[in-house]
């Protein structure tokens, strides 16, 4: 695909036509890989913004790829980031370094052991919990990260503060990052995803609901979005 990217909310997106089209582009441009869905679109402020129209973002959710075909990127396509950071190791284990940090200590130690079992071979280089109290940690994170050089660092902590940090982190050391949200606990089985027919038409939001009905309260942003979608002012 060319660099150009399809507007939305503000938001650059890069209107990839298959998940390898994006690994390929990766392979050749570091950075910080973005989930774009129709929540990002509408709930992020300035500086969540300028990091994704810095970077790369791809379209995570079905409302992006249809704001993106509405604007005349035909060819685009869903790529779920619960899926894609385990597309880049299997690319990359034999010949990458690999930094992990969200969620617990046990899950993420337990995405580490089961990382090791199904990449023999694998190299990570360093992993941690997403708890991270305040400054003093925040830097020894950093610069655990810039003394290891990982080339690849996925971070599990959810949206906005997955982003903040790997652009600190992209500011000592040059990587390709990618923010996980809750990936790491669909990879233990601590929960599951929607059905691949769910999966297939576009609703795995539907899905979300249903599985975590707290979020129901969000579900007004989905609303704002699609207005905004079918009304052309996105």
């Amino acid at each position: 695909m060319s660099d150009q990217r399809v507007m939305l909310g503000g938001i650059g997106v890069c209107p990839f036509g298959s998940d390898a089209e994006l690994l390929d582009y990766v392979d050749h441009r570091k950075g910080i890989l973005v989930a774009v869905n129709a929540e990002k679109i509408m709930n992020a402020d300035d500086r969540l913004r300028a990091i994704i129209n810095d970077n790369i973002g791809y379209c995570d959710g079905a409302g992006a790829v249809k704001g993106l075909k509405r604007k005349g990127a035909k060819r685009v396509v869903r790529i779920p980031g619960c899926e894609l950071w385990l597309k880049i190791i299997a690319r990359h284990y034999k010949d990458g370094r690999f930094y992990f940090v969200g969620s617990t200590d046990e899950v993420v130690a337990g995405v580490v052991e089961k990382l090791r079992r199904e990449f023999e071979g694998i190299d990570i280089v360093g992993w941690r919990n997403g708890f991270i109290a305040g400054r003093q940690q925040r830097e020894a994170l950093i610069a655990d990260i810039e003394a290891k050089s990982p080339d690849y660092v996925f971070v599990a902590m959810g949206s906005p503060r997955q982003e903040y940090l790997m652009a600190e982190m992209q500011q000592r050391h040059a990587a390709v990052y990618q923010g996980l949200g809750g990936s790491f606990d669909l990879y233990m089985g601590n929960f599951k995803r929607a059905p691949r027919l769910l999966q297939r038409v576009g609703c795995e939001w539907v899905w979300r609901f249903v599985a975590q009905p707290t979020r129901i309260k969000r579900i007004g942003t989905y609303l704002r979005f699609a207005r905004r979608l079918y009304t052309g002012k996105l």
